[in-house]
């Protein structure tokens, strides 16, 4: 890290110290959300989806600050992110020059440092803008861009069952005023995307999809954490992963007492599913 970038670091981190979290202003546990975040083209898009989460946002409480867990960020550490508020990851390219010019402003989360480094031990913090994954889904779902985002970088050697267990362990910022939000996708193919995004449902994403809802519906961890050896067409749903892991964060962050819903519920460009998972709304 060059001086410049480590001195922009620090600055941001003693920006958010005046700022800790204050368990005592949040009377409800916050809920957690899985997304399917989808192509970016959803930022400038309007469709089903896109229509549903704007409502999903108006209907959710205002959080302290919010973690995101997005499937574009897979370092070799235990990480979190800060960035300053104006910048945003254009991590894509070929999208018409529109999607260029997009902006997410939030501010940082400094604050979370502290509570994250006690309940997961020493975190690498990194300088990084908020990636696609990210920026796309909270735009519609606080496009107002006034509350701190942290991105959690999903460690790239951990199992499917650590990534659970991580999940349980930050579940505990939910009772001081954080939103979980994890970023992903439960069939992610883009070798076998369609250009149409109503196009048909394969037949293989409909069953690992269903799989899927069945095991939330049930509380069934074990069928998510090995999903990729007992679920229907998995390598066909994920040729790699990344995009389903975010999905442990939120089943592992879940409590007993938690109702789960789906706001949205549809297959997209014949492969994507776009379940999105509200836990802990009553």
């Amino acid at each position: 890290m060059t001086r410049h970038a480590f001195l922009k670091l620090v600055a941001l981190t003693f920006a958010g110290a005046a700022m800790p979290l204050d368990a005592s202003s949040s009377s409800h546990s916050m809920p957690a959300l899985f997304v399917g975040h989808g192509s970016p083209m959803n930022a400038i898009q309007t469709n089903p989806f896109v229509t549903s989460m704007r409502a999903l946002g108006e209907s959710l409480p205002k959080p302290q600050a919010i973690l995101v867990i997005s499937a574009h960020w897979m370092p070799p550490f235990h990480g979190v992110s800060l960035h300053e508020s104006r910048e945003v990851m254009y991590d894509f390219f070929g999208f018409p020059e529109e999607m260029y010019a997009l902006q997410y402003p939030a501010p940082s989360a400094p604050q979370l440092i502290d509570p994250l480094q006690k309940l997961m031990g020493a975190l690498t913090v990194k300088n990084r803008a908020l990636d696609h994954g990210a920026w796309t889904v909270l735009m519609h779902l606080f496009p107002d861009a006034s509350i701190p985002v942290m991105q959690w970088g999903i460690p790239r050697d951990a199992s499917m069952r650590q990534h659970f267990a991580f999940g349980r362990a930050l579940g505990a910022l939910r009772d001081q005023g954080v939103m979980i939000i994890g970023s992903g996708n439960i069939t992610h193919n883009l070798g076998a995307v369609d250009r149409a995004i109503d196009a048909p449902p394969r037949e293989w994403a409909v069953a690992f999809d269903s799989y899927i809802r069945e095991a939330l519906l049930a509380r069934d961890w074990e069928a998510l954490i090995e999903a990729p050896d007992r679920a229907p067409y998995a390598t066909q749903a994920h040729p790699t992963w990344e995009h389903y892991i975010p999905l442990l964060y939120i089943a592992g962050a879940m409590r007993p007492s938690d109702e789960g819903r789906f706001p949205y519920e549809g297959i997209h460009h014949g492969t994507l599913s776009m379940r999105n998972w509200v836990v802990g709304m009553g």
